[in-house]
């Protein structure tokens, strides 16, 4: 099973996204998204940002998370 990651991006420069997940933030390859822009949320999966997601996709995904 592979799980994902929802984060925010808090900024963007030559393919790297700097993002924030709950207070932790990380360096991620954004080269697979167009148009990235902080503010923006994505899906990581293994230091790559995969999908845009919505506010409210970020925080279901984090309600699951803390489930867990």
């Amino acid at each position: 099973m592979c799980v994902g990651l929802a984060a925010k991006v808090v900024s963007v420069k030559d393919g790297t996204a700097v993002i924030d997940a709950s207070g932790a933030k990380r360096d991620v390859s954004a080269e697979l998204l167009e148009d990235l822009e902080p503010g923006d949320y994505v899906m990581v999966h293994a230091g790559v940002a995969i999908s845009k997601i919505t506010s409210d996709d970020e925080s279901e995904a984090k309600g699951v998370m803390e489930d867990l």
